[in-house]
């Protein structure tokens, strides 16, 4: 996606970033699909409208446990030349913020990589955990278990003493309680609805000295959601995101580099299919409505 009118700043696996001016930044979100940290040839339909839709979802829900950087999502608001029709409904026009230098996890259920150390040492984030958790077992109560940003490959875990040394001792508390907080708030709103959140990345920053929420929120891409139906620890539930593209690609001879293989239609429309699925049952509302 591109405009010759404002500048280009960034362009990640799903999102483009331009230079609004007036210190505000343009996100404009993809339909591209990435797994196994590769980005398919092929677009999935509505995706990055959902993602815009859910994150101006939850900026509101939870503006009162934190602000955001999040200032519209509607094309009348944005500098005339981002007002590009293909754009409807896909884009955030942000404050600028100063993006802290560690990911915001929280995790609610032993999965994915924690359960991998826990598996081997009793521990997450070096941390012990009471014996007998089985995989997605649901935790004592939510833990925070920051990481680093790493510009290249995958981010590492990391101790809450080493965050705090990266940001500061009190930066890191107030950032740690935020976080838990919208997690809290946010998974329980969803599993009255039907669905777990497992855990998920927030990403904060600071406008003016005070801290925000920025980026995408309780996303299918930046968070686990489980069907509460199909969840049962000592397995893995399916999960409202890529999972079919997923499932897909574990069941070919591929070695996870790029070039990706070709998706089929039917695993193209399963995916959006789930995208949506999840955005109208976590919101309520009919995403035929949503044009930001």
């Amino acid at each position: 996606m591109t405009t010759d009118g404002l500048p280009h700043v960034y362009s990640g696996k799903v999102r483009d970033i331009y230079d609004a001016g007036d210190g505000r930044l343009l996100m404009v979100t993809s339909d591209r699909l990435s797994a196994f940290d590769v980005v398919m040839a092929e677009p999935i339909p509505h995706k990055g409208r959902v993602l815009t839709a859910m994150s101006a979802f939850w900026f509101e829900h939870l503006a009162g446990v934190v602000g955001s950087h999040l200032v519209s999502t509607r094309l009348e608001d944005l500098p005339e030349p981002a007002r590009i029709p293909e754009w409807e409904g896909r884009v955030m026009l942000c404050e600028k913020a100063e993006m802290l230098s560690i990911e915001c996890i929280v995790r609610g259920y032993l999965t994915g990589s924690a359960w991998k150390e826990y598996s081997r040492n009793g521990t997450m984030h070096g941390e012990p955990l009471p014996g007998g958790l089985l995989e997605s077992s649901k935790l004592p109560e939510p833990v925070f278990t920051p990481s680093t940003k790493a510009a290249e490959g995958h981010d590492e875990n990391i101790s809450f003493e080493a965050a705090s040394a990266l940001i500061g001792n009190d930066l890191a508390e107030q950032v740690r309680d935020i976080s838990l907080e919208l997690y809290t708030r946010g998974s329980e709103w969803a599993a009255a609805r039907g669905i777990l959140i497992a855990d998920t990345k927030f990403e904060l920053g600071l406008i003016d000295g005070e801290l925000v929420l920025a980026d995408e929120v309780l996303t299918p891409d930046s968070s686990r959601f489980w069907p509460a139906d199909r969840w049962e620890p000592g397995t893995t539930p399916p999960s409202f995101d890529k999972q079919p593209v997923r499932d897909y690609l574990d069941d070919l001879d591929w070695d996870k580099q790029p070039p990706p293989p070709p998706l089929p239609p039917e695993v193209v429309s399963a995916t959006s299919a789930r995208y949506v699925e999840a955005y109208e049952r976590i919101t309520g509302r009919s995403f035929a409505d949503w044009h930001g």
